[in-house]
């Protein structure tokens, strides 16, 4: 029960529904009773932590990568939100609890310098060769742009990255991978990056292979 220590006009101490009187150096103020939240785990929340999680492992595999690969779009966020939040609203497919990424969807790399065209790759001897066109010379492409590549594991969670990879006009670049990685599903990506790093393409999905 709260009590007036002033008259009807002035001051109370302690509680009155849902409204808490107090003072401090003298000075009396009120503040609301804090609600009590009695199902913290909605199912949306469940839901959307659950989509997060699935993300995050994915990120964590290629976290150096992003920094580079998401610059552009890390002055009001961190590279990192960044491919986060683009990844859960156009990449994560699926119905609750079952979700899944849709990795042909995803974008490990976003900016203006054009893009890699006729992007494939395959898998052959401990290592993914990935190929594309050399379009040097259209919008902001040029010959000296080195290739930025990630081939992730889908069974494993792992990931072999490279932000310096051949340039535009080699059209092939070929990545090792682990020898444990054999039999394992990989999805490759590339992108481009300017040779000074001031600017970075939009990843390109280059398919799935089978690792051998």
């Amino acid at each position: 029960m709260g009590t007036i220590k002033q008259g009807i006009l002035g001051g109370f101490s302690g509680k009155v529904g849902t409204v808490i009187g107090s003072s401090w150096k003298g000075i009396a103020y009120m503040r609301g009773q804090a609600q009590s939240i009695k199902n913290p785990k909605t199912e949306g929340q469940t839901n959307q932590r659950n989509k997060f999680t699935l993300v995050l492992a994915f990120l964590q595999s290629i976290m150096s990568f992003i920094k580079v690969g998401y610059k552009s779009h890390a002055q009001k966020q961190s590279a990192f939100n960044a491919a986060m939040s683009y990844i859960l609203k156009n990449a994560v497919t699926g119905t609750a609890p079952d979700y899944a990424i849709n990795y042909a969807n995803v974008l490990v790399s976003r900016g203006s310098l054009t893009a890699p065209e006729g992007a494939a790759a395959l898998a052959a001897s401990g290592k993914v060769t990935i190929t594309w066109n050399d379009n040097s010379g259209s919008g902001l492409a040029a010959s000296t742009d080195k290739a930025m590549v990630v081939l992730f594991d889908e069974d494993k969670g792992e990931a072999v990255t490279t932000t310096e990879g051949a340039a535009r006009n080699a059209e092939t670049l070929d990545q090792a991978v682990p020898a444990a990685w054999e039999g394992d599903t990989v999805h490759a990506y590339i992108a481009f990056i300017a040779a000074d790093g001031s600017i970075v393409s939009d990843s390109v999905y280059a398919g799935s292979v089978t690792a051998a």
